[in-house]
Parts: structure tokens; sequence; C-alpha cells
């Protein structure tokens, strides 16, 4: 069972459900698909850290061979390559690596190098398995290393969270693309259901089955309480809004492993989502 949590803006409760979740689980496997900032690390602190590099492939041209037709820079729908001063360039930040101009090159003047654009680093915390990917600082798209970080949670007989990024983008929409169940979090704000509103619409595009987590619940806010009624969207979970819970989550502990009630209440929710034993 693979289960996403995601939400449309940072610091809504995304990584504090996702790591509850995991923990609350016994055995799990975590993936922080939050390539560009992953802090779920900074509540497990595992151990046994092993790493491996992630690379795409950029093009590469033999002046020797090429002859300027410009076929290569013509097929390139990402508008990745330009010719200038009697030869291609390519731009690396927009740069797909599918391989299309090596291809359709008539000359075979093209070639792939590798290019080292992140990590993924694979430890434990007890029984939790921990995957996160790291995207290297300045490069432009993080789906490459999502993509290689979700891999880690293919054929896995315990629950798999993944920890997506914020928003509604295209990392996001690699995140996701496998999830049997999305947890959508909430913020009980009026930017914060804005938002929410947003992933939702995403989440039910790609045909996902969805519930809520309402996080820093102080009562009822009725625009998000009737958004939900009116999508058919289950309420799994409340987290209050309170002291206790900022100061666990601040100093990087996690909450069901401090407090018995929230172990339960995680329990509960996992089993909501079908992750867990009825």
């Amino acid at each position: 069972m693979k289960i996403a949590v995601l939400s449309g803006k940072g610091g809504a409760g995304k990584t504090l459900t996702a790591v509850n979740l995991a923990s609350a689980a016994e055995q799990a496997v975590y993936i922080d698909c939050d390539v560009e900032e992953p802090n779920g690390r900074l509540f497990f602190k595992p151990q046994n850290i092993k790493a491996a590099d992630v690379t795409t492939a950029l093009p590469e041209f033999d002046p020797e061979k090429c002859t300027g037709c410009r076929t290569c820079v013509d097929f390139c729908r990402f508008h990745a390559l330009v010719y200038i001063k009697n030869r291609p360039k390519v731009f690396p930040e927009v740069c797909h690596s599918c391989g299309g101009c090596a291809l359709v090159c008539p000359d075979k003047a093209v070639t792939e190098k590798k290019k080292v654009i992140g990590r993924v680093e694979t430890g434990y915390h007890g029984e939790t398995r921990t995957v996160t990917g790291i995207l290297n600082l300045g490069e432009a798209s993080g789906v490459p290393v999502i993509r290689e970080a979700l891999k880690e949670g293919d054929g896995q007989n315990v629950p798999v969270l993944i920890d997506c990024p914020p928003g509604s983008a295209c990392p996001v929409v690699e995140s996701i693309s496998e999830a049997d169940f999305c947890i959508l979090v909430a913020e009980p704000t009026a930017f914060g259901f804005h938002n929410f509103c947003m992933v939702h619409e995403l989440a039910e595009l790609l045909g996902k089955p969805c519930g809520v987590v309402i996080n820093k619940w102080e009562g009822v806010y009725e625009p998000l309480e009737e958004y939900c009624k009116e999508k058919k969207l289950p309420v799994l979970l409340r987290i209050p809004y309170e002291e206790r819970i900022a100061e666990i989550v601040s100093s990087g502990k996690i909450l069901v492993e401090e407090f018995p009630e929230y172990r339960k209440k995680f329990q509960e929710l996992l089993k909501k989502t079908g992750g867990g034993q009825a």
C-alpha cells in the first residue's frame, strides 16, 4: 500500500503527518520526495545510511561528425538545443534527457554524458526504512531524483509513506503517480484553504482516492468544512493547535513516540487509508 501525503503549501503539516504515520506503522518505508528541502530525516535521524548518486544524460556533440543540419535542434520540443557559431549548444536546465537528439542525428554526431544531479540516501530508524531524495543546489528539476527514490518503495509488504513536495507542480504529479491513496493535509486558514483546493483538484484529476487531515485545528473553519462535505472528502484526523505539539515538533521529536494517545490516533488513521490491519 502506497500512501502519498501532500499539501498545497509548505508548513501545513505534511511531513508531520507522513513521519508519524510511518512511525505508528512500526514497520514501514518512508520516502521523502521533497527533494529540494527534505526534512523527514531531521525527525527520524536515520542510521546506517547508504547513498547512491542520481544522474541524468546530457547530449554531447562531436564537431568532426556534425554537419550543421540542425535536425536535433528542430526535433527538440523542449527548446533545449540551439545552433550557434556553427555548432549545437545544449541548455542543461531545460534538457529532459529524452535521448531523441541522438536518435534523429543522421551523422551519429551525438553521444550522451552523465551528469550527477542529486542522490538518494537510505537508512533505518528502528523498524522504519527511510529513503531521502536530495537534489543538488542549482538543479532545475527534481523529478529524476523523485523517480529514483520512489523505486525504493516497489515490491514492499509494508506500508509505504510518500512525503510529497508542497504545491501541485510536476514533482507532485511524479510523487503521487503510483499512490494507492492520498492524504491531503489542510491548514484551516484562507491561504491554506486556497492551496488545499488546488492540490485536491490535482489528485482528483489523477483519479486518486483521498482523505483529509486538518492540522493546527482550533475549531470549525467553515470554508474548509463545507468544501469537504461538498466533495465528499472524509476528514480522517484533526490535529489540534497545541503548544505541546509545537514543542515536540520544533525539537525534532516524533509525536507518536512521545505521546501514546497519538500513536493510537495515527494507527487509526493508517487503518482508514487501507494501509493498516483492521
